[in-house]
């Protein structure tokens, strides 16, 4: 299995809401840095996965939505909190739709699956792997 990854940082404010989340409960910032790693067995006839290239521009026009916004006013977290997980699939799952759709490249249209991680400190982080039909 072959796996390309990209990475980018967004930089967000947002409260999250319950007694579990402390002092987070509160309005903070953050700066997460996000890899987008792309899985699929085969490479294409130019001997790629996915177009580098074009993996980070889309991951930037994804992390674009939210860079410097408060997530608390972003309706896909509406009702929800923006827990580092929530964030983490909400990029995948953007991500996934793009590469279905053949505009990371002809060859992103045969990946296996991806995971975006989202590090929101050197030492904490969480990921959010899924599976993409082949098309």
């Amino acid at each position: 299995m072959y796996t390309v990854t990209v990475r980018d940082h967004v930089m967000v404010a947002h409260s999250l809401r319950g007694e579990v989340f402390g002092p987070s409960q509160r309005l903070h910032g953050a700066t997460f840095v996000v890899d987008a790693a792309f899985r699929g067995p085969n490479l294409d006839d130019d001997g790629i996965l996915v177009d580098i290239g074009r993996a980070a521009a889309h991951l930037r026009e994804v992390l674009d939505e939210l860079d410097r916004r408060n997530l608390d006013d972003v309706a896909v977290f509406a009702g929800r909190n923006s827990t580092t997980e929530a964030v983490a699939r909400y990029v995948a799952d953007q991500l996934a739709e793009r590469a279905v759709a053949g505009v990371l490249g002809s060859a992103a249209r045969r990946l296996a699956g991806l995971a975006v991680t989202v590090h929101e400190s050197p030492v904490a982080w969480a990921t959010y792997e899924r599976a993409l039909e082949p098309g």
